[in-house]
């Protein structure tokens, strides 16, 4: 299907990966789990747990914990590197970004059925310039999509298994957030739930 600006810099690109891509890519983020286990973050200061499970993969990785939110080139947990992005998860960033340089990280959220992300800004990076490129893989998930400022209006679309969404430019520091995920609606994986990967520049090139 052809892409969908849902606002300057917000674009949708629905059914990006079909069936056959889907599996193949959680086939590889199956090898990736092995290696580095999902972990559940914790807020800063509160150390409350977030409703996701999260690992990552490429040269660094996203955490969170009592002392803040960072990226670093290891699994807070066992202590070892970041498994390699896949070839698969690279075309999907050549191909959708517009940016010249290759991503340094690729955060993979895990949601269970009652798990959801409230609105938040991606601001933990240097590098603005490039775009944020996320993925969906299992249920559908109501993405709700705002403004820079917190108190802007927002809307919502469904981002369905396969679905991927990029924004960049005047979007790449708008709120956004899961609201929830519709249960049931993919048989993709079999216990049911969401991943959803998220590629990003953290470092400006050389």
């Amino acid at each position: 299907m052809p892409s969908i600006t849902l606002a300057p810099g917000l674009v949708y690109h629905p059914d990006y990966l079909d069936r056959p891509a889907q599996e193949r890519l959680l086939q590889a983020l199956r090898a990736i789990t092995k290696a580095a286990p999902l972990f559940t973050p914790r807020m800063p200061r509160t150390g409350k747990p977030f409703s996701v499970r999260m690992t990552n993969c490429g040269r660094l990785g996203w955490v969170s914990d009592v002392q803040g939110y960072r990226y670093q080139p290891t699994h807070p947990e066992t202590g070892e590197p970041w498994p390699a992005m896949p070839d698969q998860v690279l075309r999907a960033w050549e191909e959708l970004s517009s940016y010249p340089h290759p991503p340094d990280a690729c955060l993979i959220n895990f949601y269970e059925q009652s798990a959801r992300m409230g609105m938040h800004q991606d601001k933990d990076e240097e590098e603005f310039e490039a775009p944020v490129v996320s993925l969906s893989l299992g249920d559908t998930a109501l993405f709700r999509y705002g403004g820079l400022d917190r108190k802007d209006p927002t809307k919502s679309v469904k981002l369905r298994s396969g679905d991927a969404i990029v924004f960049g430019g005047p979007a790449r520091l708008i709120h956004h957030g899961i609201d929830r995920l519709l249960p049931g609606s993919s048989d993709l994986l079999p216990q049911g739930g969401r991943l959803n990967l998220t590629l990003r520049k953290v470092e400006k090139p050389l």
